[in-house]
């Protein structure tokens, strides 16, 4: 009975319910296209969202099931619920197969393209997952293609333009992102980097803080060109909040902050909420103040 209750309560970690933010990026087409405020627009981004975490959730206990004897030797991984043995490998593929499932009728509800995208998206994952996770670089663009999906899957559940922009500025996010995890994990693991993840036998200091300086670079300069060339011009006055932002994330990469490899932990610094909440709040009053003018 006690082995029950504890894998029940790990079900919240073996399913990383606090890895869903990342799906949040489905939201970008409903705010930036001026939709915030349609209720039909967020109920089909909310399915849109709904949809992409069951399946991520699946995929993610995939991910475990495979990786669950690398895990036991990191220090933070090890605890995971397949790596401790709180739930048997065999339970969690039936609730992975479930969670796919449902997953799959949520998409397909939304028609053919919609369900397509969706499709690719757990193509690439899956790729990611038994191959491309251990290739030097592929991992980290892989990674980032997977957030531009999000980001399209979020464009087509509502039916708006699907702008450059929204593949541009979160693929150099999720990229510098990306690149800023391996770095924080080389600090973190040291010589048993190899160990817990082979791809970071290839990976090192320089490398990584050579990707952070070009996935930042281009990250602002996407930014800032959008802010400029949108309908929205004012946006240009959002980008010293969007810079304080990238530069508090890079501070957590490089002074090796635990946040860096658990970007959801970012909401404990009071400079970065404060500073992302400024820029939510200046960027809600550009676009959305002119609807009710």
């Amino acid at each position: 009975m006690n082995r029950r209750i504890q894998a029940v309560r790990a079900l919240p970690r073996l399913l990383r319910l606090h890895q869903w933010y990342k799906n949040g990026v489905v939201f970008l087409a409903v705010f930036f296209s001026g939709n915030g405020l349609n209720l039909t627009a967020l109920e089909q981004a909310l399915i849109a969202f709904l949809s992409l975490s069951l399946i991520s959730s699946a995929g993610y206990i995939v991910n475990d099931v495979k990786d669950r004897t690398q895990d036991q030797l990191h220090p933070e991984k090890r605890t995971r619920p397949l790596a401790a043995g709180m739930i048997s490998p065999s339970t969690a593929i039936t609730l992975s197969i479930l969670l796919f499932s449902i997953g799959f009728i949520l998409a397909a509800q939304k028609g053919i393209l919609f369900g397509s995208i969706v499709g690719i998206f757990v193509a690439v994952s899956f790729a990611y997952t038994f191959f491309l996770k251990r290739i030097i670089f592929a991992d980290i663009i892989t990674i980032s293609t997977l957030f531009v999906l999000r980001a399209i899957i979020g464009a087509v559940a509502i039916n708006v333009f699907v702008s450059p922009w929204l593949i541009l500025v979160p693929f150099f996010l999720a990229l510098f992102l990306a690149a800023g995890k391996r770095h924080s994990d080389l600090l973190f693991l040291r010589d048993d980097a190899g160990a817990t993840k082979k791809v970071l036998e290839e990976y090192t200091l320089e490398i990584t803080r050579a990707l952070m300086t070009v996935s930042i670079t281009l990250l602002i300069l996407s930014y800032a060109l959008y802010s400029f060339l949108s309908e929205h011009p004012l946006l240009i006055a959002t980008l010293p909040f969007a810079l304080f932002t990238i530069f508090r994330f890079y501070y957590f990469i490089t002074s090796a902050s635990p946040i860096a490899r658990n970007p959801e932990k970012c909401i404990n610094d009071r400079s970065f909420v404060v500073g992302m909440m400024l820029w939510i709040l200046t960027t809600s009053a550009i676009i959305y103040i002119p609807l009710f003018v």
